[in-house]
C-alpha cells in the first residue's frame, strides 16, 4: 500500500534535519508542508531531497495538514501519517499506528503519547485534555485518552473526508468530532515520544485558557453541523 508521511513545518529549520534523518527508516514517501516559514525550512527540505509544498503565508496547523492530505488524495496514496516537524515524534513508532489502518481496523489512528521519564506536562495542558475528553464523550460517545495528540494515521476514508473539511485552528480535538460524526472508526494506540528538540510550543500558558474555550465552542458547533458528503470524492 502506498504511504505518505506529512511533516507540517513552520520555522523548523533547527529540527528538520533531525526529523528527516529519523524518517529515513520509513519505507514510504515524505512530504514537508512549509507553512509560510520565515526561516530556511523550505531550503533545508529540498537540500535533503524531500518533496516540499510551501504556503505563501502562514495558515496554521489545520491548513497545513489539509494541504498534505489533498496531496495524498491527488497522488493516490492509500494512507497518510501526520508527523510533526519539532522532533517529538519517532519514526520507529509509525508501524504501530499504520498497522491498524492496513488491516482495516480503523480509518483514523491516534498515537497516544507515552511520556518519557522527566517529561513535564503543564497543569493547563492536563486540564484541557480532561475537558476535551469529556466533551468528545458527551458529543459523540467516543472514548479517547489523548485528544490533542498530533501523531496520526489517516486511512482512505479519513483522507477523503478531511480533504473536504478540516478545522482551521487547533484542529486535533475538533477533527475527532468530525470523524466520529461522519462514520469513521477511530482507534488509539500507545506510542513513545521525545521531548521537543528545540524551540517551543505555540500554545503557551497565556494562550491556554483561550485555547480551551475556543476549541470547546468549536466542538459544539461541529457537533451541530450537517454531515459531510465525502464518499463520492
Amino acid at each position: 500500500m502506498k504511504a505518505l508521511v506529512i511533516v507540517p513545518a513552520y520555522n523548523e529549520e533547527a529540527n528538520l534535519p533531525f526529523v528527516l534523518d529519523d524518517l529515513r527508516q520509513f519505507a514510504g514517501d515524505v512530504l514537508v508542508v512549509n507553512d509560510g516559514s520565515k526561516d530556511a525550512t523550505e531550503e533545508i527540505a529540498r537540500q535533503l531531497g524531500v518533496a516540499c509544498v510551501s504556503h505563501p503565508c502562514n495558515l496554521g496547523i489545520g491548513g497545513t495538514v489539509q494541504t498534505g492530505l489533498l496531496y495524498a488524495l491527488r497522488n493516490g496514496y492509500h494512507y497518510a501519517i501526520q508527523f510533526d516537524g519539532d522532533g517529538q515524534h519517532r519514526a520507529d513508532q509509525i508501524e504501530k499506528i499504520v498497522a491498524q489502518v492496513e488491516r482495516g481496523a480503523a480509518d483514523l489512528v491516534i498515537g497516544v503519547r507515552t511520556l518519557p521519564e522527566g517529561y513535564k506536562c503543564g497543569i493547563f495542558r492536563k486540564m484541557g485534555s480532561v475537558l476535551f475528553c469529556f466533551l468528545i464523550r458527551f458529543l459523540t460517545g467516543e472514548r479517547v485518552a489523548d485528544p490533542t495528540a498530533g501523531f496520526r494515521c489517516y486511512g482512505p476514508a479519513a483522507i477523503k473526508l478531511f480533504s473536504l473539511s478540516y478545522p482551521d485552528d487547533y484542529p486535533e480535538v475538533e477533527s475527532i468530532v468530525t470523524a466520529s460524526r461522519n462514520g469513521l472508526t477511530i482507534v488509539e494506540v500507545p506510542v513513545v515520544m521525545r521531548q521537543r528538540q528545540s524551540g517551543h510550543s505555540s500554545i503557551n500558558r497565556r494562550k491556554s485558557a483561550y485555547y480551551m474555550l475556543k476549541v470547546s465552542l468549536a466542538m459544539c458547533v461541529e457537533a451541530m453541523r450537517k454531515k459531510i458528503t465525502w464518499k463520492e470524492v
